[in-house]
């Protein structure tokens, strides 16, 4: 069975080859094509999952070397893959909701010109996304690392011809490089601390401790700092945030795919497979929880302030992916809960930015929500679906977000200390918001009265629903937004399934879950209470109003825009300027006075060989005198 891991990449990778090197021959069948190659890697992880289920935990972990990439003198580097419950969580909710996200391209990119492309791009992100969970050593996974940033690139800037997209592709491409060298540094001091990069021998395999924990705690927690960089950059986090609300340009499949269910999962997976270094440099842990708690409420806010329904789900994506890496950075206690969460956001948050782009499909492509209203009656489907994600989302009882979130707020509760009682209020304010965010989405598209209007070229929207191949896909996802969550809780299922990997402990909480649930509950009726008082209750107006000061900032992203380009930006621009002028007055100074001072010199130097014998002989006579006068004054000491 472990020779079908490689399979798993093969699959996407070769449709990928042959859509983008394939020619305009194979554009009536490249959307077929890729779906099938989509699915196919999905049947194989099927078999290895059944196959790793009819085994016991600690046979459980399958590996298949290739080939070795570099080997120069004692080091080596290997192409080899690793599954483990890990990773082979990751490959099934990559290809299943990556195989559902191509069955609902078939029909949402149906009339585009550029569809065989397109197609081309899921299957390559598909197999870069695959090879960062499978490889088995940090460099392969630098590898997969930068093909999914390449992938998102091509992805989000795929209608370049409009220049939002092409700005916004490569805003996400130099942001994400800013963590992808968080990455590479933490590789090479992976390497010249510990001699290697491997999974195996670094981070340890089951029973056995991995060599990690043996390096000083100054030298981990640089690593583990880095790590984190890289992590914040691919999923979203602050300080490297800002691109995520603008990726929303691409097309909507482009954001149910990336940015909902895989690459902005990358970080969480990223933390939570180098739990080992982490476990040791308990300051990076703590830096993490504050990462995530910090974005958690910076998505939330700015979640409740947008009108485009995209990126009003933009704003909640960085939001739950908080919630991941603050469960990620409790350590043990989290680790399982962050992995969980990430699964059932996974299913219903495609969802709902599947049933944004089926709404969109309907109203001439309308992002706008003010021009929304009422459309339950239209498409009953697609409210039906979306109305599931949102329910799963707030977390209402008995649905998936019901479970893993609050698993995770107990888990910060089970932190203790100030610490404990911070991250699990940071926790519980979030779920408050979140009710509140998505309720105001849910009405203000849904609900109330029909407030489209013609465009600009006189065209008035038509609302329907959407056709089969885009709503099967909602359906399989509301599926797993209702029922996922409690499947995995069953007598902690998911627990088990993961402790082999990520260990797991129950930590000590000093408030009982039953008081966790009951306030979550407060709190998401409070918010949802208070958008349907602003939002249920009266008309929603076609101009947005002023707002208040905070809702003025939110809508602009709490102002990230405005200080990366005053701090970065133009502090970059300031530097450069600085370092030049110190190039052009110190250092080409110090060049340049040397070369005149030697140049002086020599021609002053030059004017003694005049020629004249005359001239000669006195400098000679002169000489001589001097040596006779050191002569005798050495004498005479």
């Amino acid at each position: 069975m472990e020779n079908l891991i490689a399979l798993l990449i093969a699959a996407p990778l070769l449709g990928a080859a042959v859509l983008l090197c394939g020619g305009r021959r194979l554009d009536a069948v490249g959307q077929w094509i890729g779906t099938v190659l989509a699915a196919a890697s999905f049947v194989i992880a099927a078999v290895l999952f059944a196959d790793m289920l009819g085994k016991s935990p600690e046979d459980r972990t399958f590996t298949q070397h290739l080939f070795s990439w570099i080997a120069v003198g004692d080091f080596r580097a290997d192409v080899g893959f690793q599954l483990d419950q890990l990773s082979m969580t990751f490959v099934l909710l990559i290809t299943g909701v990556g195989s559902l996200i191509h069955v609902y391209s078939i029909g949402y990119m149906e009339h585009d010109e550029r569809r065989r492309r397109f197609f081309g791009y899921l299957n390559l992100f598909l197999a870069a996304m695959l090879l960062l969970v499978l490889a088995d050593n940090y460099l392969l996974l630098y590898v997969g690392w930068e093909g999914v940033g390449l992938a998102s690139y091509l992805l989000i800037g795929f209608w370049q011809h409009k220049p939002s997209a092409a700005t916004a592709a490569k805003k996400a491409f130099l942001v994400n490089r800013v963590g992808d060298m968080g990455l590479s540094i933490a590789i090479m001091l992976m390497f010249t601390t510990f001699g290697t990069f491997a999974f195996g021998p670094l981070l340890g395999t089951e029973g056995h401790s991995g060599i990690a924990g043996d390096a000083g705690e100054g030298k981990l927690t640089a690593i583990a700092l880095m790590l984190l960089l890289a992590a914040c950059g691919k999923s979203a986090q602050v300080p490297l945030q800002s691109w995520l609300g603008d990726a929303m340009e691409g097309p909507t499949p482009v954001s149910a795919l990336i940015h909902a269910a895989t690459m902005v999962t990358a970080g969480v997976y990223l933390i939570v497979r180098s739990a080992a270094v982490f476990n040791a440099a308990p300051d990076a842990q703590l830096v993490v929880t504050v990462v995530g708690g910090v974005t958690l409420l910076f998505g939330a806010i700015v979640g409740c302030a947008k009108d485009d329904i995209k990126k009003a789900l933009a704003g909640s994506t960085m939001s739950q992916i908080g919630y991941m890496v603050l469960a990620a950075g409790l350590g043990p206690i989290g680790y399982v809960f962050a992995i969980m969460h990430l699964v059932t956001h996974g299913f219903f948050k495609a969802g709902l930015f599947l049933g944004a782009g089926s709404v969109m499909h309907g109203m001439n492509d309308e992002v706008d929500m003010r021009k929304f209203g009422g459309l339950r009656k239209y498409m009953p489907v697609t409210f039906v679906t979306f109305g599931l994600g949102y329910l799963a989302i707030i977390g209402f009882p008995g649905l998936s977000g019901f479970f893993s979130k609050d698993k995770i707020i107990e888990a910060a509760f089970a932190k203790g200390g100030t610490e404990g009682w911070i991250l699990g209020g940071v926790a519980l304010l979030g779920a408050a918001i979140t009710a509140y965010y998505m309720t105001r989405v849910m009405i203000m598209t849904f609900f109330g009265e029909k407030r489209w209007q013609p465009d600009a070229e006189g065209h008035e929207p038509h609302p329907h629903e959407s056709p089969s191949s885009m709503t099967i896909p909602m359906i399989v996802l509301a599926f797993g937004s209702v029922f996922a969550g409690a499947f995995f809780s069953i007598g902690d299922r998911f627990v088990h399934w993961l402790e082999p990997v990520t260990g797991h402990s129950e930590g000590d909480s000093p408030v009982s879950a039953l008081t966790v649930t009951a306030a979550t509950m407060v709190l998401l009726v409070v918010g949802a209470g208070i958008a349907y008082l602003q939002y249920g209750r009266s008309s929603v107006p076609v101009t947005a109003p002023r707002g208040s000061l905070l809702t003025r900032a939110a809508r602009r992203d709490l102002y990230q825009d405005d200080f990366n380009h005053v701090v970065l930006v133009r502090g970059g621009e300031h530097l450069t300027r600085s370092l030049v002028y110190v190039d052009h007055t110190l250092v080409d100074g110090v060049v340049n006075g040397t070369a005149a001072s030697v140049g002086g010199l020599s021609g002053r130097l030059r004017k003694l060989q005049n020629g004249y014998a005359r001239s000669y002989a006195v400098s000679m006579f002169g000489g001589a005198a001097i040596l006779v006068a050191a002569t005798l004054l050495m004498r005479a000491v």
